[in-house]
């Protein structure tokens, strides 16, 4: 009896899972649609949030520096910063609009002006970007300083290029400043032309050799050096950017290099000593 009782319920065309199984089948289906659905939503939201975490600070920061116009608009690093914030946006108009308001209110604005630069190029106007690379560096043409500082500023902006014609112009000017030739050793240490970095950093050593962060980078470029002792007579402050400082940088201080040693003795202790 057992056996056709199974036949006769196969035989009707019936389920072997029963007549409920069908609209169970498609419950659990529309769940795990809904389900993934859900998932799909909550990355969505979460990328969404942590977009907008990010912008919150941008944000924040325009709203501070657009009060502190207010209170003194004539002020060219807020005007700068301004700029940088658009810039980052992609709104080139507003960004070149306070870089020059920047400009006009401090036309010795490096950082402005090398951004003006790194605007330009990234909108895609190279011609425009290298005349006003050009300009600014005609500007400060006549000053080591000056030069200098605009290097910094198009190294910081990612235009090395402008940055390194900038640092020779200065080298050009000032060939004895400690100073110049220490930031041209850390450009090319940038750059990990370690070769080069080395030639100007020891350069940079044996005009100032009171320079713990240089004698470390030397080190670490396989360079050993001796710092000589201070004495009562050494009060001069190092690296005036100027020749005369240099050159009696050269005069008081004697430089031997034996075997990847570097020895700084000073003459005067030496005469002492004798």
């Amino acid at each position: 009896m057992t056996g056709t009782v199974i036949s006769n319920r196969l035989g009707t065309g019936g389920s072997a899972f029963g007549p409920g199984w069908f609209p169970l089948f498609t419950f659990a289906l529309l769940l795990y649609c809904a389900l993934l659905l859900v998932g799909c939503n909550s990355q969505t939201t979460n990328v969404a949030k942590v977009d907008q975490v990010q912008s919150i600070p941008a944000e924040a920061k325009k709203a501070d520096l657009l009060k502190s116009l207010d209170r003194k608009y004539e002020n060219p690093d807020a005007h700068f910063e301004l700029g940088q914030l658009y810039q980052a946006e992609g709104l080139w108009s507003k960004a070149e609009w306070h870089y020059n308001i920047a400009i006009n209110f401090d036309p010795a604005h490096r950082p402005a002006q090398a951004a003006m630069v790194r605007l330009f190029l990234d909108s895609g106007d190279t011609a425009r970007a290298k005349n006003y690379a050009d300009t600014y560096m005609n500007q400060v043409a006549g000053s080591a300083t000056q030069s200098l500082l605009l290097a910094l500023a198009f190294q910081k902006q990612q235009l090395d290029q402008h940055a390194l014609a900038c640092y020779q112009q200065a080298l050009n000017l000032e060939p004895n400043s400690a100073k110049i030739n220490k930031q041209l050793g850390y450009y090319y240490l940038s750059k990990n032309d370690k070769v080069q970095a080395k030639q100007y950093l020891v350069r940079s050593f044996q005009l100032d050799p009171r320079q713990p962060e240089v004698a470390g980078e030397l080190g670490r470029l396989g360079v050993e050096v001796r710092i000589p002792q201070k004495t009562e007579k050494d009060t001069k402050k190092p690296d005036k950017m100027d020749k005369q400082s240099g050159e009696e940088s050269e005069r008081k201080s004697i430089i031997l290099m034996k075997h990847g040693l570097i020895q700084v003795e000073q003459l005067a202790k030496e005469s002492e000593e004798k």
